[in-house]
């Protein structure tokens, strides 16, 4: 508010001041020795209505534009902002060389051609650093990049996996992340930070909870010193959903997308998006049992059918026990007898040692 009220002041200034001006040239005044009543009845009212005018156009001229302004900067991508800086300044700069030889052609071309040639390679500057921007960039990281093994230029690459909402609700990327298993860069694009910010402020508890569950992972990443976590300014246009602008945006960038979400998987996939599903990583990991090995297992509860007993193993994959109805609550050797493969993971069937004993059926794997 303070800063507004001191453009508002300036404007009305600088109006004021035209007023003058408007006001002395009218009444013919060339300097305040000659000022008399009759002209300070025209030039003060002059004034005063220039700053009263400055004072009501003021936030059209300054307040509204500048907020309209920085609206604007807000939606365009950093690399676009940063290239068409140094575009404006290669253009400034080119101008400026031509801006002597130009001003010595014959008038009135030597008085306009100049400013042509600010305003010409100042937009031509900035069209082709923008346009061109993925190529530019990519040629100079080419010389950072150093020399490959046959003398070639090897162009630096920093691979980035873009994170999805599920994936860090979820919370198992922030341990997979401190381990160094991944090899690229992550990063969180604004609208997914904006989708997790309205699901923290959800009038539903679960959700909400869910929500500030994500904001924690993405602040505890954002302090370890294991994890490079980064946020992309990035909104890719023609794009709504939040699924649509971060393939889109993973298109644009050449990243892969890391995910639970088991649609985004197919359709990213289906586009050529590199995708890591942290649901597929948690199975390919799980302990291998082998039918006819013996594990200890503590049955917990019922299974679907008759006499069935159901546990787990350390990783949390399900094992049916036959006849483990009256094992529940105790922990018991069993031996493998199945293992099945199912889109929801592995699921283990097994038989108490104690009932292969009993009826001499206990195999003892070589």
């Amino acid at each position: 508010m303070q800063w507004d009220r001191l453009l508002r002041g300036l404007v009305m200034l600088v109006f004021a001041l035209v007023g003058w001006e408007l006001g002395r040239s009218f009444v013919g005044l060339r300097s305040l020795d000659q000022l008399s009543l009759d002209a300070a009845r025209v030039l003060v009212p002059a004034m005063l209505g220039g700053g009263v005018v400055g004072w009501l156009v003021a936030p059209w001229i300054t307040v509204r534009p500048a907020r309209a302004l920085r609206l604007s900067l807000r939606q365009v991508p950093t690399t676009q902002l940063v290239a068409a800086t140094m575009g404006l300044a290669i253009g400034l700069m080119i101008a400026a060389l031509l801006a002597y030889p130009l001003s010595l052609l014959p008038s009135p071309f030597g008085t306009i051609l100049p400013f042509v040639g600010v305003i010409l390679f100042g937009y031509l500057g900035v069209t082709i650093m923008v346009l061109r921007q993925r190529e530019i960039f990519a040629f100079f990281r080419g010389f950072r990049g150093g020399t490959g093994e046959n003398g070639a230029v090897a162009p630096l690459r920093q691979p980035m996996m873009l994170l999805d909402t599920s994936v860090i609700i979820d919370g198992r990327i922030a341990d997979i992340a401190e381990t160094g298993f991944l090899w690229a860069v992550l990063a969180v694009p604004r609208f997914v930070l904006n989708e997790l910010q309205y699901i923290a402020d959800s009038a539903d508890e679960l959700r909400r909870n869910r929500g500030r569950r994500g904001l924690e992972m993405l602040d505890r990443m954002q302090h370890s010193e294991q994890v490079d976590l980064v946020v992309l300014d990035q909104d890719p246009r023609g794009a709504r959903q939040v699924d649509d602008k971060l393939i889109s945006l993973a298109m644009e960038l050449d990243a892969a997308i890391v995910t639970n979400d088991y649609n985004l998987n197919r359709v990213a996939r289906l586009q050529g998006i590199q995708v890591l599903n942290v649901n597929e990583l948690a199975n390919a990991v799980k302990s291998v049992v082998l039918p006819g090995e013996t594990v200890e297992i503590k049955v917990i509860q019922e299974g679907k059918e008759i006499n069935q007993g159901v546990g787990y193993l350390d990783d949390g994959t399900m094992v049916v026990v036959e006849q483990g109805r009256r094992y529940i609550g105790r922990t018991i050797p069993v031996q493998v007898t199945k293992v099945l493969q199912t889109n929801a993971g592995r699921l283990i069937f097994a038989t108490p040692l104690a009932e292969l004993t009993e009826r001499g059926q206990v195999h003892h794997p070589s």
